[in-house]
């Protein structure tokens, strides 16, 4: 099976080789057909530790890496 790619945006970088990742996706209401945005966000692992806040980045689905990565920074 694939592995999930998602693009969004660097919200934290404080922890060692763990950036958070917010990725904002819209879709229109069934009722109101009203574009809504929702955004979620993602604890990636980032080996080289480079990784600024407000940087636009993919991240992909890995194994788990602790108790709350499941994804990684793709270069």
């Amino acid at each position: 099976m694939p592995k999930r790619i998602l693009t969004g945006v660097v919200t934290s970088n404080q922890n060692e080789q763990t950036v958070t990742v917010s990725v904002e996706r819209r879709f229109t209401h069934p009722v109101l057909k009203k574009t809504i945005r929702k955004s979620k966000k993602y604890r990636a692992h980032d080996e080289a530790n480079t990784i600024q806040v407000g940087a636009q980045v993919r991240i992909q689905e890995c194994a788990p890496r602790s108790k709350t990565k499941r994804w990684e920074v793709i270069a």
